[in-house]
């Protein structure tokens, strides 16, 4: 669920299963981060009682390079960004929970190191943690 694949954009089948549309779906709505039961409460009502209905879901999404998971909150966030080449960095909010995803180009240097000792990196993700411009405000104000 991290981005840097070793190919270009990797080709999604288009086709989603009920469960993963409502998956995918709940994750785009809420805008930030969520567990898997947080996703089994919310989507309940929609006919997902089980949690191996909602990792299944997340982990074909996953597959497909449509979510992430933030190994930091053990939770996922819908992607929003089409271009998988490159390396998937989160700003995450300590304070609200707000992530903010961007890229991070190849030349950045992150796997040099381990590249030049022999290591395939295979996927890198960057959780950045602290407080993003409106909580920052709100705890100096």
């Amino acid at each position: 669920m991290t981005s840097r694949s070793t190919s270009p954009l990797k080709a999604t089948t288009g086709k989603l299963t009920r469960n993963q549309k409502l998956v995918l779906n709940c994750l785009q709505a809420a805008g930030r981060a969520m567990t898997a039961y947080q996703l089994l409460d919310e989507l309940r009502d929609a006919g997902l009682r089980a949690p191996v209905q909602v990792y299944r879901a997340l982990e074909a999404l996953g597959k497909e390079e449509r979510i992430h998971r933030i190994e930091s909150l053990n939770a996922f966030v819908a992607c929003r960004h089409l271009d998988h080449t490159e390396t998937a960095a989160f700003a995450i909010c300590d304070d609200c929970r707000e992530i903010w995803e961007f890229s991070l180009p190849a030349e950045a240097g992150l796997t040099a190191v381990a590249d030049a000792k022999g290591f395939k990196t295979r996927h890198t993700t960057v959780e950045l943690h602290g407080r993003c411009a409106h909580c920052a405000d709100r705890a100096d104000g």
